[in-house]
């Protein structure tokens, strides 16, 4: 199985990210995430077809997660917020 996705990554031109043996943090960003997003839509809605589900799960990611969701990480913004700020603070001069 891994080689076969190994084969399918450098197929798409995808680069895998593998972390460090023995770090848990590396993918936690990642797993914080899915769990947010399995809790607060997936497990609460009932899926027709696979499209739909692509289109109600990137709905939630752009419309809720994105720009209402506040994230003690970011210092209680949105993730929009925090991507704003960074841009101006880091602005050519």
């Amino acid at each position: 199985m891994s080689a076969e996705f190994a084969e399918f990554t450098s197929r798409a031109g995808l680069v895998r990210s593998v972390g460090r043996t023995g770090v848990c943090y590396d993918n936690a960003w990642a797993e914080s995430f899915n769990a947010t997003l399995k809790v607060e839509r997936v497990h609460r809605t009932v899926y027709p077809t696979r499209r739909h589900a692509i289109r109600d799960i990137a709905r939630y990611i752009e419309l809720r997660y994105n720009q209402k969701r506040l994230h003690s990480a970011l210092g209680y913004r949105t993730p929009n917020e925090a991507e704003q700020d960074w841009y101006e603070t880091n602005k050519a001069a």
